[in-house]
């Protein structure tokens, strides 16, 4: 699937202006807010430092990134739960260092009847830290 430069750019400008205007919603399921922080659209853009995601890929992710926020403001069932032990890049004084801590992932499952959309959020919480989106994709399956 080819899409052209004007449509790709037109919607990675609404995505990210849209993203950037959101700031924090309040999560029933966690209990708190969830951030919307830099993070959430560079995982949106590219699969992990410095490696990009496909054209098609970005596309469809940033197409279905409105529906996010409703998403999470209603949500009341966590769909799936990971817990694992990751090194975490963070910069510190002036250098970039990796840290073992405790990543928790929650996944939150939309299904839009009327567009036949079934779509995966996933909101990561870092040990220490805040909650914060991390991830929107289909779910085919």
């Amino acid at each position: 699937m080819e899409i052209p430069d004007d449509k790709f750019e037109k919607v990675r400008f609404g995505a990210k202006e849209f993203y950037e205007s959101i700031g924090r919603v309040w999560c029933p399921y966690l209990g708190k807010e969830v951030n919307f922080n830099s993070e959430g659209f560079e995982h949106i853009l590219y699969k992990s430092w410095n490696r990009g995601r496909s054209r098609v890929e970005q596309y469809t992710r940033l197409k279905i990134l409105p529906k996010v926020v409703e998403v999470i403001k209603f949500s009341h069932t966590l769909q799936e739960y990971d817990e694992r032990q990751v090194f975490v890049r963070r910069k510190i004084n002036s250098r970039w260092e990796k840290h073992l801590k405790v990543v928790r992932y929650f996944v939150f499952i939309a299904l839009l009847r009327n567009h036949g959309i079934r779509f995966k959020i996933v909101v990561k919480e870092i040990e220490g830290g805040q909650s914060f989106f991390w991830s929107v994709y289909p779910s085919w399956r």
